[in-house]
């Protein structure tokens, strides 16, 4: 599993494509393929995996059960217009038309890693997004990881 760690601003053409971050590039591994899936997220952006990440993520989709209606409906939102894209001899990336419209892309974005996989977001969204939600940031770490997740020494 690849760890990417960052935040950056790119800058997409009107064609849809935008140079890949240096600093994002440094952290893949240098053997690794410059191949990649981008799908819908679970909100307004973009999900960018490896592929080795993307087959983990979907096996763990193929697991869920077809016939619960919310459970066909997250895999379909999520693996439908999934899409292969690779770094053009620029180091540029192609977004798909269709799934720049469903983030609400203009021109700016923002590549922020997560881990395992990259969020892209249309630059205002992204930005709208965190003063929105950091204000409570405290409140829903102990929710989401009880009052141990502040401490270290629990």
């Amino acid at each position: 599993m690849t760890g990417f760690l960052g935040e950056y601003e790119v800058a997409m053409d009107a064609k849809g494509r935008f140079l890949m971050p240096a600093g994002f590039r440094k952290q893949l591994p240098e053997e690794g393929e410059l191949r990649f899936i981008v799908s819908r997220g679970l909100e307004n952006f973009l999900t960018l995996y490896t592929m080795q990440d993307w087959e983990q993520f979907t096996a763990k989709l193929s697991k869920l059960n077809e016939l619960n209606t919310k459970a066909a409906r997250v895999k379909r939102l999520l693996m439908g217009g999934a899409t292969i894209v690779e770094l053009d001899s620029a180091g540029r990336m192609l977004l798909p038309k269709s799934l720049q419209e469903y983030a609400g892309m203009k021109k700016d974005l923002v590549f922020s890693a997560q881990g395992n996989k990259v969020e892209i977001w249309d630059k205002d969204t992204y930005y709208d997004y965190i003063k929105q939600h950091s204000e409570g940031l405290s409140d829903l770490a102990d929710e989401v990881f009880g009052g141990s997740f502040m401490d270290p020494f629990q």
